[in-house]
């Protein structure tokens, strides 16, 4: 049997460490991409995971990881970045938001297209609720977002014929270190548990199971889709 390949950019912690750590459960080898070599070393160690720093901004580093490897079968484009207090609304943190999260993505899908198209392979990005709405406190996180919708959407026409299945999750309210201050201020927590059917918020446990899926035979008819995880939230 053929031992499947999946790279997972901003796979040592948060969202990205879940689907990371779903692929290895499921038998696939892992590469999990974190930013500096400190992410790495302390990501918990995983039989069926190696780590790798990845900067999905410059090629240097993009090259670096890639180059080495033989067989692909997924590639999941989970590193993101989101600048609060204002910070979207200067130029220089619009771009920085849309380079890492929108170009970063696009950087990875190119360097992985040959070694995608050889095992008809699947590229799984990460979208977000902010593909769907609008937000008045982050505008590149969530034009970055907007973006992730319709790249997912042109890559999955334009490379269909080649046999690469290219699909989006749309995390809702997920439990990780980004959003413990949320979970944390019982005031701002309401209002989304108030909104989400499940009544809970989610785990990144719960975004792994539907990325090996897409990644999966039994997805073999499903490309260009934007999937929402979140507990009914869109739903509302």
């Amino acid at each position: 049997m053929v031992e499947r390949v999946v790279l997972v950019t901003g796979g040592t912690r948060g969202i990205g460490e879940g689907i990371a750590r779903a692929f290895a459960e499921a038998g696939h080898h892992v590469i999990a991409c974190g930013l500096t070599q400190q992410e790495c070393d302390a990501f918990t160690p995983h039989d069926n995971i190696r780590t790798a720093v990845l900067d999905v901004t410059q090629q240097a580093s993009i090259d670096a990881v890639m180059k080495p490897l033989t067989r692909l079968d997924a590639l999941v484009n989970c590193a993101g970045v989101i600048l609060r207090g204002g910070a979207e609304f200067t130029i220089e943190g619009f771009q920085r938001t849309l380079d890492i999260n929108l170009t970063g993505t696009m950087r990875m899908c190119i360097a992985a297209k040959p070694l995608l198209a050889q095992t008809q392979g699947a590229i799984i990005n990460t979208a977000s609720m902010l593909t769907f709405q609008g937000s008045p406190f982050v505008p590149g996180y969530a034009a970055s977002k907007g973006g992730i919708g319709q790249l997912t959407k042109s890559l999955a026409a334009a490379w269909a014929a080649e046999g690469i299945r290219v699909n989006a999750l749309a995390p809702g309210w997920i439990e990780t270190e980004l959003t413990r201050p949320l979970v944390e201020d019982a005031a701002r927590s309401a209002p989304i548990l108030a909104r989400t059917p499940m009544g809970r918020w989610g785990k990144p446990d719960d975004i792994g199971g539907v990325a090996v899926f897409l990644a999966s035979d039994a997805a073999r008819f499903v490309t260009g889709a934007i999937i929402p995880v979140d507990g009914g939230y869109l739903a509302v």
